[in-house]
């Protein structure tokens, strides 16, 4: 994979960590603030004070987000130094990974309502593919 499309899926997972950040601070009272901000901003705001249930949730959800920014962190950097079949192979297990999660978060989006954060899911998606099929690293 070519230096720019290494860099930009990196940025990506910065992107994708610090957002994980953004849900994980819902958490603590003093960090929720930037939380209240975003979901603000995407026209569904969290109305009154969060109850233990939902701030372990939305704390929880985003310690799984940090951790899936890093792991394919992880994964870009090894399959950066694989060649041919072992790389693709990688590429596309990755490939996999982003797109089960694309339909399931973005059904699960839809379903209860908050479809908009399935247009930010495709505008993720979209992201990761621009590097990755630019890059050719998929191709057999």
């Amino acid at each position: 994979m070519d230096s720019f499309s290494q860099k930009w899926l990196n940025l990506w997972c910065w992107g994708v960590g610090v957002f994980g950040l953004l849900l994980a601070g819902y958490a603590f009272a003093p960090t929720e603030g930037f939380t209240r901000l975003f979901f603000t901003l995407i026209g569904r705001p969290l109305s009154g004070e969060g109850d233990q249930h939902l701030r372990f949730a939305m704390g929880l959800m985003g310690c799984i987000t940090i951790g899936w920014a890093i792991t394919f962190a992880a994964a870009f950097k090894g399959a950066s130094h694989l060649t041919g079949e072992a790389a693709r192979a990688v590429w596309r297990t990755v490939t996999l990974a982003v797109i089960v999660w694309f339909v399931t978060d973005s059904g699960v989006s839809v379903a209860t309502g908050f479809w908009r954060n399935a247009i930010s899911n495709a505008a993720l998606v979209l992201l990761y593919f621009v590097p990755v099929l630019r890059s050719g690293v998929l191709k057999g």
